[in-house]
């Protein structure tokens, strides 16, 4: 049995914070809730999710500042240029490492949460869930195009 090891380095907006993502994510989308767009500052939010030890931030930890908007969500963020790094979901055992904080991440999104929320509708086939899937605590309810 082979071990991936494939790994891809990202870092914030100056560079003080690096991290690394290894192995595989467990997904990749696009999310469309208020929270998300407005941390993003923009009309949608691509994610990748990795388990928590797939994810080492390499330089910089002092810089991490984080931000715990409810209980699911611990954002982070660089507390020298602002740049957003990750989320942190406890409840799911997930990091949701923001695709953009990885530029070589080969970046394929295989579904949209929160569609409900959309201020961008997207025409693209992907599922468009209503809220979260089901094994995450959402109805799992797809929504048209």
């Amino acid at each position: 049995m082979s071990v991936d090891t494939t790994t891809f380095k990202g870092q914030c907006f100056c560079g003080a914070v690096t991290i690394e993502v290894t192995g595989d994510p467990v997904g990749a989308g696009y999310c469309h809730c208020a929270n998300c767009r407005s941390w993003s500052a923009g009309p949608v939010n691509a994610f990748t999710l990795w388990p928590p030890e797939a994810v080492e931030v390499t330089q910089g930890e002092e810089h991490i500042g984080e931000y715990h908007n409810n209980e699911r969500s611990y954002r982070e963020w660089c507390k020298l240029c602002g740049g957003h790094l990750l989320t942190r979901h406890p409840q799911w055992s997930l990091v949701d490492v923001y695709a953009a904080t990885i530029p070589d991440f080969p970046f394929t999104a295989g579904v949209h949460v929160n569609y409900e929320s959309t201020v961008l509708p997207m025409k693209d086939g992907l599922p468009k869930l209503k809220d979260f899937p089901e094994e995450l605590g959402g109805s799992g309810e797809t929504l048209p195009e």
